[in-house]
């Protein structure tokens, strides 16, 4: 390496960091994943647009050498490892265990059905579409379960922004997830397995599948519990070095990637792995998550994503019939499998919707199997271009489909079921737990709920599930009763503030308690939904901090939620 290739080597970087960041963010705001404008970066500077506007200039930024294209991958390969590992410390499983019933029947047949309808119409495709006649079966077990594959890291967001990720319905969604991935990449890696050459000398594709599930058994069982005191350790030993934590994390990815490649597995599985025993660690907070999946999409995605269009002409290697094929199965298939997998269970019939679009997007994790199954030499680029332009297509769709989704039931008023009388102005309780103890007993003074514990101990279950600090100093603890009749809030509000383990890792100042029916037809969603926009905006939480009696409070309350596009009714 020069140093010509170093500073050849900066302008691109430069070029794709700067550009991709700054369209996806644009259409971040418009409600679109920024995957799709890190994409289109890499295909206006690649040889699909550049290339043929200017070959010259394009050539110059560059260029086909070696070593250049040597420095520009290996970055992309650390941007795709990390996003692995990033994607792992997503998926919550112990709540997917402890909500074990909808989330394995999602997970579990939200994969099958577009793994087994994928792979039976993949069989039937021409031969045009093969490296090789004789990896006819590979080729469509690889192409279903490329299918199969839903994208966490976009409905995670998708979630945020339509502030759903806290609820019921946000919990199942990422619970079946969590399920849905691990499964997933279990099968992915058994089938690269197959097309490797040491997959060839293990001898069987049993072998493959019996490594596979035996790692994925150790790390989530004894791997959970050595990582999490491993975290433990550093942050006691240095608690002033945060950065400790995130190298710690770093090299139990590398470890496990190391360790997967080595034994014929995909390194990528490794480190998805290693994502989840870090995830699962009680000492890794919120915040240092949050550091995290901002280090690896700031940086590493969008250089990735960038760089795959880059590599080809999509253009030329365009095919109407294989985008069509792989773009309608998809998006047709997983949503048929998420929904037929909710069927049974507790959700309502229009969360059963609502999950089902939630399953649909390819997005990242797609992309990404599809450029390893291209590097193994079992797709074509035509079909690589197609899954490209398939997790696009279905990553552009899921937000506006599942805003449909939630905004096509019956509006309500939030203010109907707020209980005046059991309005906390100042709560006593330093932790969360006790500010729940307060609220519960609030409620149950007015006769709103069960006075024999029952409220605070379902609450405090759901939280460890999964916490409902959402941010802003805002926090929304809920659950279902047996016995309820209708949905209860009752507000509290700390002054001093209390550690809720936010996102964003400020303290919180508002408290909703929100106690539903078990069968309520979606009513718990659309409260979350219209107490999350109605706070969304500072002067309204500024304004309910501000606020010191019960009158106030309700006058506050009702002047954020009116904005919300909700008949105003008198309150309980």
């Amino acid at each position: 390496m020069t140093e010509q290739h170093l500073g050849i080597f900066l302008i691109q970087v430069l070029l794709l960091l700067a550009l991709a960041r700054g369209l996806g963010e644009v259409l971040r705001r418009f409600g679109h994943p920024p995957l799709v404008g890190e994409i289109a970066i890499g295909l206006l500077l690649g040889p699909t647009i550049l290339g043929r506007a200017w070959p010259a200039l394009q050539s110059a930024l560059f260029p086909p050498d070696p070593i250049q294209l040597a420095m520009l991958d290996t970055v992309a390969w650390f941007g795709v490892l990390f996003l692995l590992l990033e994607t792992g410390l997503e998926v919550d499983v112990s709540a997917a265990w402890r909500q074990r019933g909808p989330a394995l029947r999602i997970g579990v047949i939200g994969v099958l059905v577009p793994l087994v309808v994928g792979f039976g119409l993949s069989l039937a495709l021409p031969g045009r579409y093969l490296t090789d006649p004789g990896v006819r079966v590979p080729f469509a077990l690889f192409l279903g379960t490329t299918m199969a594959i839903s994208a966490m890291v976009i409905i995670a967001r998708v979630l945020h922004d339509l502030d759903l990720v806290k609820s019921d319905l946000g919990l199942v969604t990422l619970c079946g997830y969590a399920v849905n991935d691990i499964l997933a990449w279990v099968i992915l890696s058994v089938v690269l397995g197959m097309a490797t050459p040491l997959g060839v000398r293990m001898s069987s594709v049993a072998l493959s599948l019996i490594v596979a599930i035996a790692f994925t058994a150790f790390c989530l069982t004894w791997g959970l519990r050595g990582v999490d005191r491993s975290i433990a350790y550093v942050s006691q030993r240095l608690p002033d070095q945060p950065g400790a934590v995130l190298s710690l994390v770093s090299c139990i990815g590398l470890a496990c990637g190391a360790l997967t490649h080595r034994v014929g597995l995909t390194a990528l599985f490794g480190f998805f792995l290693a994502g989840i025993m870090a995830g699962e660690s009680h000492a890794l907070s919120e915040r240092t998550r949050n550091v995290v999946s901002q280090m690896v999409h700031s940086v590493f995605v969008p250089l990735y994503f960038a760089g795959i269009g880059l590599q080809y002409d999509f253009f030329a290697d365009f095919d109407w019939l294989i985008v069509t094929f792989v773009t309608v199965i998809s998006i047709v298939a997983k949503f048929g499998g998420a929904w037929l997998g909710a069927l049974g269970t507790a959700l309502s019939r229009e969360d059963r919707l609502s999950v089902g679009i939630a399953f649909t997007p390819s997005g990242v994790t797609g992309i990404v199997v599809a450029d390893l199954a291209l590097e193994h030499g079992i797709l074509t680029t035509q079909v690589f271009v197609g899954i490209v332009i398939s997790a696009i297509v279905s990553s552009l769709l899921v937000a506006p489909w599942l805003s449909w989704s939630i905004h096509r039931r019956k509006a309500i008023n939030v203010l109907a079921f707020f209980v005046r009388r059991a309005t906390v102005p100042a709560l006593r309780g330093t932790t969360r737990w006790e500010a729940i103890d307060e609220l519960c007993g609030a409620l149950a003074r007015q006769g709103a709920t069960p006075a024999d514990g029952t409220c605070a101990a379902e609450v405090r279950q759901r939280e460890e599930l999964q916490g409902t600090g959402t941010g802003h100093g805002v926090a929304i603890p809920h659950a279902r009763l047996p016995n309820l009749r209708r949905p209860v809030l009752a507000f509290g509000r700390s002054v001093a503030g209390i550690d809720w383990d936010a996102p964003d890792g400020l303290p919180v100042h508002l408290v909703f308690l929100l106690l539903s029916p078990e069968r309520e037809g979606g009513l718990q969603l659309q409260i979350l939904a219209a107490l999350a926009g109605g706070l969304a905006e500072a002067p309204a939480r500024e304004r309910l901090i501000q606020a010191r009696t019960d009158a106030e409070t309700m006058a506050a309350l009702d002047a954020a939620l009116r904005s919300q596009d909700i008949t105003r009714l008198t309150s309980v």
